[in-house]
């Protein structure tokens, strides 16, 4: 087996770090210092690896986006059935994993990134469209033609509740807000969305 060597492991550790201290900060206003401390190496090692900070934000934003599609794509491989397959998403959406303090103020970060910088528009962009998809799978043997309005209020909604989270103090409550995406949901299929 060969061995891992040690950029990876480093690499791995300021990625991490970039998500900690941007959850932390709340914003993208921290340095690479800041990171490379909170990893346990020198901003010189930070700058050999990533080259940029907005870099270290790309890859932290990548890892991120990774963990929420393997999430994603684990709660789907393990359902069948529209409505399972929803509720699986949303669920995924709003896991521990995903829905923790660190995780969303990255994701709040992020979507401000994405308006300057092309490269984290286009992961955003992605992430929107995969989502978008996954719902429509979803959706369309359940709601017909509403589909893609509801598939665009879900993604919209989850979104929301990340930005609402940050807003709040205490641990995220992941269960409340699948729990206020489902009524959404259901609301509309019932047609009690008046």
């Amino acid at each position: 087996m060969p061995k891992l060597g040690m950029e990876p492991i480093r690499k791995d550790a300021l990625v991490k770090a970039t998500i900690t201290e941007i959850g932390r900060a709340g914003s993208l206003d921290v340095t690479v210092s800041q990171i490379a401390r909170r990893a346990g190496m020198s901003p010189a090692l930070a700058h050999h690896y990533f080259g940029s900070k907005e870099e270290m934000f790309l890859a932290a934003m990548r890892h991120v986006l990774s963990l929420y599609g393997a999430e994603v794509r684990g709660a789907l491989a393990a359902t069948q059935g529209p409505q399972a397959r929803l509720e699986a998403i949303l669920r995924a959406s709003f896991s521990p994993g995903n829905f923790r303090r660190e995780a969303v103020g990255a994701w709040l970060n992020f979507w401000v990134l994405a308006q300057t910088v092309p490269q984290a528009r286009r992961l955003l962009a992605i992430y929107q469209r995969r989502l978008r998809s996954n719902l429509m799978s979803c959706l369309r043997p359940l709601a017909g033609a509403k589909a893609p309005a509801l598939a665009d209020g879900l993604g919209a909604l989850i979104d929301g509740l990340y930005l609402r989270e940050v807003l709040k103090s205490g641990p995220p409550d992941g269960e409340a807000a699948v729990s206020m995406a489902l009524n959404y949901l259901n609301s509309h299929l019932t047609g009690d969305d008046a």
